[in-house]
């Protein structure tokens, strides 16, 4: 879930009837929400994460590009509003582990801009 303004999150839900998993997941994915800071409709730089067995690669790509991503990336990616980029996943292709991959590499944008700011201070 995400505004498509660079806020986002994921979730997963497990449980016995279709509602209540996607009440959990959406719970979660509440709790789970980053914000990021874009540049354009791409990502600053390109970044590199590794979770458990599943590596990705995102790149920035020029306005009208589109997204050339796999469709577990391509979903988390849309969801912060982010249209142009390239990314890669390598090694380990579960989805969980890429969303969380995905996140981990986002987070790097955050944490860059939050140096950048109070250093300026």
């Amino acid at each position: 879930m995400g505004n498509e303004k660079g806020t986002a999150g994921f979730g997963v839900g497990k449980a016995g009837a279709v509602p209540e998993a996607i009440r959990k997941a959406t719970e979660k994915a509440r709790k789970n929400q980053i914000h990021i800071f874009l540049k354009g409709t791409t990502i600053p730089h390109e970044v590199n994460a590794k979770f458990n067995a599943s590596k990705i690669i995102l790149k920035p790509a020029v306005k009208g590009y589109g997204m050339v991503v796999g469709k577990t990336m391509r979903a988390y990616l849309e969801s912060f509003g982010i249209k142009d980029i390239v990314g890669k996943c390598l090694n380990s292709t579960n989805p969980i582990n890429v969303l969380n991959a995905t996140q981990k590499a986002l987070l790097q944008f955050k944490k860059g801009v939050e140096k950048d700011e109070t250093s300026s201070d």
